[in-house]
């Protein structure tokens, strides 16, 4: 197990970071502190904006089974579909074995996995890659190109991608956004956000063709350099799914608490 420290730590970055991320969305987005459930959810149709997470310590297995169906009952009111991010560390240890049966008489189905990571790592020395170059998003056209790698990365139609980026001001100006271009076309992205006295790594992608050349590791390591730079933070979370967790304890990140994410059974 890791930290609890650290995994109550990662738990709370994601409400933090998602509060400005589903507010850039929509200023009549949900975004509330209920008791055990944080609500971030845009409604849009970039499935990553719409997000709940627990936020009990210790829970235990009733109180958990509770907070699943509660949980339900708030996506199941939603006109577009979302996750429940579930961090495994903060359940007690007696109910950890029992959530996912918990979460299936909810009405929820498991998704996908994903790793909270965090580390004092920064700052990084400047990132290169001999056959990239590397783009800050400042324009809707970079955004663009910046959602629809998210879209091809993670599966979604490229409309959705751009409903949760396009027009957004916080991602040109406060995020620091990057495209990793090769021969003129972008393929690879990361983006650094300040959140809390912690730089957040957020939205990593690159195109399924180009996958496994470092570029996704290039991108995030100048990410990482350009955020602390310009804040002169020295420590970093994220959240990783399973296919970019090997990435990243290479640049210095420590997992901490595993993540499970849910859906509302179809």
């Amino acid at each position: 197990m890791a930290d609890r420290g650290e995994s109550i730590e990662s738990m709370e970055q994601l409400a933090v970071v998602w509060w400005a991320m589903v507010l850039d969305r929509d200023t009549d987005a949900d975004v509330r502190d209920l008791p055990g459930i944080a609500v971030r959810w845009a409604d849009c149709r970039f499935a990553f904006w719409n997000c709940l997470t627990l936020t009990d310590v210790d829970a235990d297995t009733a109180l958990v089974e509770q907070r699943l169906g509660q949980a339900a009952d708030i996506m199941r009111a939603k006109k577009h579909p979302g996750f429940l991010w579930l961090f495994e560390d903060l359940l007690a240890d007696e109910g950890r074995p029992r959530v996912r049966a918990a979460a299936e008489r909810a009405g929820l189905a498991y998704a996908f996995p994903g790793t909270g990571m965090a580390g004092d790592l920064l700052p990084v020395p400047e990132s290169s890659h001999p056959d990239l170059t590397f783009v800050r998003v400042t324009t809707d056209e970079q955004l663009r190109a910046y959602a629809d790698l998210n879209s091809r990365a993670y599966g979604f139609p490229l409309e959705d991608g751009r409903d949760g980026l396009l027009g957004s001001a916080l991602w040109k100006n406060q995020v620091h956004a990057y495209l990793g271009v090769r021969d003129g076309a972008a393929v690879t992205c990361a983006a650094t956000v300040e959140a809390e006295g912690r730089l957040f790594v957020v939205l990593v992608a690159t195109a399924p063709e180009w996958e496994r050349r470092g570029y996704g590791e290039a991108v995030t390591r100048k990410a990482l350099y350009e955020g602390a730079k310009a804040t002169g933070l020295t420590r970093a979370t994220l959240h990783a799914t399973e296919a970019g967790a090997p990435v990243y304890p290479r640049i210095g990140f420590r997992p901490n608490s595993p993540i499970h994410f849910y859906a509302l059974k179809e």
